[in-house]
């Protein structure tokens, strides 16, 4: 059976992010709107947390795959990038 694919998007008009498979993005999809449901991180940050909850359970880059959906996140307006001096990550909308 062929694996489902998703295009992901970059938040940068004009530029196209990675078709990576559902089941990945979902997983840290999941992984990283949990984090931020608590707190608000800096990009290294999200992705140490990011490295600590999935480790173990996802076979492939961890980082990777977190900086791809970050940015498909970003672009679909879930999370946005604050444009403090050092800007930290955070939900548009807590999660239900």
């Amino acid at each position: 059976m062929k694996e489902s694919k998703i295009q992901t998007l970059h938040p940068e008009k004009g530029k196209r992010n990675q078709i990576i498979p559902v089941e990945k993005y979902e997983v840290v999809k999941t992984a990283i709107l949990e984090t931020l449901q608590t707190t608000e991180l800096t990009h290294t940050q999200l992705m140490q947390a990011l490295v600590k909850k999935l480790k173990g359970s996802f076979k492939d880059n961890i980082l990777w795959y977190g900086i791809t959906v970050k940015l498909d996140l970003e672009a679909r307006k879930l999370i946005k990038r604050t444009t403090d001096k050092t800007p930290v990550y955070k939900l548009v909308k807590k999660l239900a």
